[in-house]
């Protein structure tokens, strides 16, 4: 396991036998980019857009859809509406238990704008944006902007966008909305981003790892990009693991890793998990059955969960109702503001989970809790009340008996002081 320190708390480690393609030593520069074969001839767009469909890549920004299909759809509205399209590398990453984003930008910032150039060439777009929150992340792709001659970018203009920190500030709606003038929140879908975003034109949002993937593809091709992974879910992908009193590390791993090797490797004994919280805040809560689990979307979503953003906190010594009681009150106050149906499910599903931590909630408001992780789903602009819902369910579903000592008030865990976090398993580092 070879590890380098993207900044004094966060430490990377590529997985024993895969060379790692996204993750490296040390801070890198244009000279040393160009030296590694970055920023090459841009390739014809249906022939790139043809690899990226052999390729099989997924977005890794949480939704996993697949970046082919997001490219040809922007192509096309531009073409049918014959406007030129614009290119979003979304590295806002509001989801406070990954960092995956903001190393990214951070250590390899051109490798993230070769990829965006890539995606700009291949949609036909004319103008493109870097949007993140983190001040360091637009530090360092200035720096990396200014390194640049011009005609590296075949003259394609490129900006940083800054906005305050915010879970719902990374969704694509709130990205387009942001760079259009507006607040970093969500709006209402129809009209997608590729239908009409930035300026009115075809948009595509794209996460930066997704778009840090493109120039080894356009490099190594597709049979390459697939030697890594399952055959459903191609690749290596980025994953933040946090919790379990282990300091935090960022993982490249080859898609279908078993959890129990992973944890094995970052040093948690196995006897002693008692569950995880899946893809950041959103997949919800697993309990010891994660032990069997491999990661990969297939296996994941069989299983009534997902990989998300690639963000694992570990459950070792906390309560899982006081860990879904601290998340949910996170969602409670992260969320737009927007939507009534978010706005007052979130904080009512928040209220229960602490009035459950808390020894004082009753039956009646256990089913109430079930019965709103039922009805609520799909109701908001964007995914927060999702993820609440999917926190509220898992609990309910995979720790029916810590649900049971809390209605008892006999949690022996929580009597030594129930877990309370702010921003649940955050990962935390100085700011570079």
């Amino acid at each position: 396991m070879t590890t380098t320190a993207a900044t004094p708390d966060i430490t990377v480690a590529a997985w024993p036998g895969c060379a790692p393609r996204l993750l490296r030593d040390g801070v890198e520069d244009c000279a040393g980019y160009l030296a590694g074969g970055g920023y090459g001839a841009l390739p014809g767009a249906e022939e790139f857009l043809g690899e990226v469909e052999r390729s099989g890549l997924f977005g890794r920004g949480g939704a996993a859809f697949p970046l082919a299909v997001k490219m040809r759809s922007v192509r096309a509205a531009a073409a049918r509406h014959g406007r030129e399209a614009v290119v979003v590398a979304n590295g806002e990453e509001g989801e406070p238990a990954s960092i995956k984003d903001r190393w990214l930008l951070r250590n390899r910032p051109h490798l993230v704008l070769d990829g965006l150039r890539l995606a700009a060439s291949a949609v036909a777009a004319t103008r493109a944006y870097v949007y993140v929150s983190d001040p360091a992340a637009a530090r360092s792709v200035e720096q990396a902007l200014a390194e640049l001659d011009a005609d590296v970018l075949g003259g394609l203009p490129i900006s940083v966008f800054a906005v305050d920190a915010g879970y719902v500030a990374g969704e694509e709606t709130a990205a387009v909305r942001a760079i259009n003038g507006g607040p970093a929140k969500p709006t209402d879908k129809p009209p997608r981003p590729y239908q009409r975003g930035v300026a009115q034109r075809p948009t595509l949002v794209s996460n930066v790892e997704t778009l840090a993937n493109l120039p080894y593809l356009q490099r190594h091709g597709a049979a390459a990009f697939r030697s890594a992974g399952t055959a459903s879910s191609p690749g290596t992908f980025l994953a933040t693991v946090s919790g379990g009193g282990v300091p935090p590390v960022l993982y490249e791993l080859p898609h279908g890793v078993a959890v129990s090797e992973l944890l094995d490797l970052h040093g948690i004994p196995l006897d002693q998990v008692r569950g995880m919280l899946m893809g950041g805040y959103f997949a919800g809560l697993l309990n010891r059955e994660a032990l069997a689990v491999t990661l990969d979307h297939e296996t994941l979503r069989a299983g009534g969960s997902g990989l998300g953003c690639g963000a694992m906190a570990v459950l070792t010594d906390d309560c899982p109702v006081a860990v879904a009681a601290s998340v949910l009150a996170y969602f409670g106050r992260e969320n737009a503001g927007q939507c009534g149906s978010c706005f007052n499910g979130t904080a009512a599903m928040a209220a229960v989970a602490e009035a459950l931590r808390d020894g004082s909630a009753t039956a009646q408001e256990v089913e109430r809790l079930q019965r709103w992780a039922g009805l609520l789903p799909g109701r908001g602009a964007c995914g927060t009340l999702d993820g609440a819902t999917n926190v509220a369910t898992s609990l309910l579903i995979r720790f029916p008996e810590s649900v049971a000592d809390h209605l008892a008030d006999a949690c022996a865990t929580c009597r030594g002081g129930a877990f309370r976090a702010e921003r649940p398993y955050a990962v935390e580092e100085v700011p570079a």
